[in-house]
């Protein structure tokens, strides 16, 4: 399970982004996580999905959009391993510092 998380968090670009963004445990439109990362719609999907098979988020189909939220049911360990990792400042952010 945590080598399937690890995997999953490991892309930054869009992957870790997203899940900063659903961090806030509020449900997101595939949409806005696409406008946000200036992501394609041909990615993102794509990177949803193995998001979703490592457990990390959960979704649910809005008519056309699909709305994805952290999974509230993570394992407290688990949690606080992702809590880690989304802690760790953004690249550009530790080169300017």
């Amino acid at each position: 399970m945590i080598l399937a998380v690890l995997s999953a968090l490991a892309e930054p670009t869009t992957r870790l982004q997203a899940m900063r963004i659903l961090s806030d445990g509020e449900e997101h439109c595939i949409c806005e996580l696409m406008a946000q990362i200036e992501a394609t719609q041909s990615r993102m999907p794509r990177h949803m999905q193995v998001l979703k098979q490592a457990g990390l988020v959960i979704d649910r189909r809005d008519t056309q959009w699909v709305r994805y939220r952290r999974n509230p049911n993570l394992s407290e360990e688990l949690a606080t391993t992702v809590d880690a990792i989304l802690a760790v400042p953004e690249a550009k952010e530790r080169q300017a510092a």
